[in-house]
């Protein structure tokens, strides 16, 4: 009996979902992928189950079945009032998505910045955010039992719902989850905004909400929240150490018979190798051949040329140091001059941009790369490589291994975090092997791994076990949505989490 079948063995739940972002309706990463998922996969197991989040711009247009809901915000904020209006989509049974709408504060151009630089008016727009997803919680119809609230964005939500339970008469609160997306993104602001909480300042203190005289909005869900999670097991064991704690390894280990890790499930609706509309040509495990067929178009769509027993790499991902950048230029630089090609779909950080032109320049006709969001060329490198890169120096979970292993591309991966959890390299098992892992963070390193994969290349009968074994892994959502249900089951028996400020 799978996980998602026992712990489904119980009466149905009551859950509402709170985050920043939720695919469809906006998206800058995994986040969105991830509450989404989560939030079908919990309703098609039987719970009620909303969502909500901020009303972005372009929502309305591109999904008319939205409707207006007669529901008004009228909240403190600071020392004056803000209103909001509140906005339902219902994409299926037992699903329902709320919307806040205040264009002042979600109406933009981005979701947190814009050129490259974060909103002056964060810690008020997702303070408002937070205080909006309490209200929810205590006046709908249907009374949530459990609030799972996803990264800095919705932290505070816990530390909220803690003092209405304590203080506003709330006895029938519901529990609170927070799930740790990225520890490195904390949602730090200065002290003065703590204000517009309208919270007593005795929770403003080194252990809840106080960080070095300023508001962490994470640090205050981490200290409050009933349960704590996150996106993987290696990484839920990381977050304890110094080195990947991001200065709070010392309370998450005060938290830690409450914290999880549960890794984060792919959604195979969309990423499937028979049925996507991305893809040129279907294949499966039974039959590879439309494989050859996708990377021969990915090739002409990047402008590089077509050539037979020549191996392509590729990467889709933000352009930040987290994602390994560091040491994947030097280690391209190195391996570019074997029998090789690259092909890069990312956006970020301006330098990495410049330097990535000018590994373009060095090696014409080796390396493609295309800056911006294009979902469709995302699924076609997935596809149409033949090894997929991602020398991480951290990842919490990770979800492009996953998609890569579903499509038969095989991962080459730095062994930390959920690329841990989640690829298996020979060593490990010579039977499930269906990736190449590294481990200490340099360029020396990853470029050994990618003359392993070169060697694998030149084994075709090999190569062709690796895909196999990478098609075959299953990591749908019904296991990950059961793990979340249980960590659920056991909040709400238990007592509530009683933070001592």
């Amino acid at each position: 009996m799978s996980a998602g079948t026992q712990a489904s063995a119980g009466r149905p739940l009551r859950v509402l979902l709170a985050s920043s972002e939720v695919h469809p309706y906006s998206k800058t990463g995994g986040l969105a992928d991830m509450t989404g998922a989560l939030g079908r996969a919990l309703a098609r197991m039987g719970h009620r189950v909303g969502i909500v989040k901020p009303l972005f711009r372009g929502v309305r247009e591109r999904f008319p079945g939205l409707r207006r809901v007669d529901w008004r915000f009228d909240l403190p904020l600071g020392d004056r009032r803000v209103d909001a209006e509140l906005w339902l989509h219902e994409p299926e049974r037992g699903l329902a998505v709320y919307f806040i709408g205040h264009d002042g504060y979600f109406n933009r151009a981005g979701l947190y910045n814009e050129n490259g630089r974060d909103y002056a008016d964060n810690a008020e727009r997702f303070i408002f955010f937070s205080k909006c997803v309490v209200h929810l919680a205590r006046y709908l119809p249907w009374r949530p039992e459990v609030v799972h609230v996803h990264d800095w964005q919705t932290a505070l939500v816990a530390l909220l719902v803690q003092h209405e339970r304590r203080w506003g008469g709330w006895s029938e609160a519901p529990r609170t989850c927070l799930t740790i997306h990225n520890l490195a993104y904390q949602g730090y602001f200065p002290g003065w905004t703590y204000g517009l909480t309208n919270l007593p300042w005795s929770y403003f203190h080194p252990e809840c909400a106080e960080a070095y005289g300023q508001l962490n909005c994470l640090k205050a869900g981490i200290a409050t929240a009933d349960r704590l999670t996150t996106v993987s097991p290696r990484y839920a064991r990381e977050i304890l150490t110094e080195e990947f704690g991001e200065g709070l390894a010392w309370l998450l280990r005060r938290r830690q018979a409450h914290l999880r890790g549960i890794l984060n499930g792919v959604d195979y609706e969309e990423w499937n190798t028979e049925h996507n509309p991305h893809l040129p040509a279907s294949y499966s495990v039974q039959d590879l051949s439309g494989k050859a067929v996708v990377k021969r178009a990915l090739l002409r769509e990047v402008g590089l040329p077509e050539e037979e027993g020549v191996p392509l790499f590729g990467t889709v991902t933000r352009l930040a140091e987290q994602k390994g950048l560091d040491i994947l230029l030097p280690a391209l630089h190195e391996m570019l001059a074997a029998r090789m090609r690259f092909v890069l779909l990312g956006s970020g950080d301006a330098g990495y941009v410049e330097a990535l032109e000018r590994l373009r320049e060095r090696y014409p006709g080796k390396v493609a790369i295309r800056i911006g969001f294009d979902p469709g060329l995302a699924h076609r490198i997935e596809a149409g490589c033949d090894f997929y890169l991602m020398p991480s120096r951290f990842e919490p979970c990770g979800l492009n291994q996953m998609y890569s292993l579903r499509y038969g591309t095989v991962p080459i991966v730095r062994a930390v975090g959920g690329l841990d959890d989640t690829v298996v390299d020979a060593r490990e098992s010579v039977e499930r092997a269906n990736g190449i892992k590294f481990h200490e963070y340099s360029a020396a390193a990853l470029a050994h791994a990618i003359r392993k994969a070169l060697v694998l290349y030149g084994h075709p009968a090999l190569l062709h076990r690796y895909r196999v074994n990478g098609m075959q892994v299953d990591f749908s959502w019904v296991r990950t949505a059961g793990g979340y249900e249980e960590v659920y089951r056991e909040a709400l028996a238990s007592p509530p989490v009683v933070w001592g400020g």
